[in-house]
């Protein structure tokens, strides 16, 4: 009896450090080369795994950064101290990088713009861009109102006023989620400085646009005309400003005639 006992421990005993070998030879054989400085930049990084850099997470922009797959500054939320920090890891100057903050393409107010009908129904834009007329508002191009972009947001900085989006420059880091989760693509990145915005989406002509809202882009080109930059272009009955030409002399904002310009 005992001789049986003391053969099974031996065989068990045996067999553990058997395994303990192949296992040590099997951790040197198939270990995972981690380069230290993608660990050095995953450190610097804020860690909000917000995505707004384009890869998955902190840990992928940490490891296409060593990698020399991405720029230094990619983090939208770290910003310039961030990219000052992994610019001496992988020793590369920073270079400049212009804060950005989120800007929502819509001026149409409970006021300002018109509903079809009256929505009953879940409190999400995609939702309710799935029903008749693309939603209850009557302008097709705008702001549902839903709060879905709000929803998304990691930082607090979108609240819904009167019916639209608004988003807080203060609090937001130019993440891109909003950006990505608003239904009508209203929402776009702008340098933080900018000072003038075409706050309208709309490419419907003049007189379709003031029947469903008084606050639109009637497409009439006096901004572009008057732009002393020529920073402005009417495309599709919409006007833009190419916020690199434009100086913010505030001349599109005195000329337009339905004061869409902010």
């Amino acid at each position: 009896m005992a001789a049986s006992i003391i053969l099974a421990m031996v065989v068990v005993g045996g067999t553990g450090v058997i395994i303990g070998i192949l296992l040590g030879i099997a951790g040197e054989k198939f270990a995972v080369q981690v380069d230290e400085r993608e660990a050095a930049v995953r450190s610097c990084l804020p860690g909000n795994n917000c995505g707004g850099c384009g890869f998955p997470g902190c840990d992928g922009l940490a490891a296409a950064i060593a990698k020399g797959e991405a720029k230094v500054n990619s983090c939208p939320v770290g910003g310039e101290p961030c990219a000052q920090a992994i610019g001496k890891i992988m020793g590369v100057e920073a270079g400049d990088s212009v804060p950005l903050t989120a800007y929502v393409k819509c001026a149409g107010t409970c006021e300002a713009a018109k509903d079809n009908y009256e929505y009953v129904g879940q409190e999400d834009c995609s939702v309710a861009l799935n029903n008749p007329g693309g939603g209850a508002k009557a302008c097709t191009y705008g702001c549902l109102g839903f709060g879905s972009c709000k929803k998304a947001c990691p930082f607090g900085a979108i609240e819904i006023v009167d019916g639209i989006a608004v988003v807080d420059p203060e609090k937001c880091k130019a993440c891109g989620k909003c950006v990505a989760q608003c239904p009508r693509h209203l929402i776009e990145l702008v340098p933080v400085d900018s000072v003038c915005h075409v706050k309208c989406s709309s490419k419907d002509k003049g007189v379709e646009v003031k029947k469903v809202c008084q606050a639109g882009c009637i497409g009439c080109g006096l901004c572009a005309k008057n732009c002393p930059a020529e920073a402005i272009t009417v495309e599709n009955n919409l006007a833009h400003i190419d916020q690199s030409k434009c100086t913010g002399c505030g001349t599109c904002k005195e000329k337009c005639p339905v004061k869409v310009i902010l």
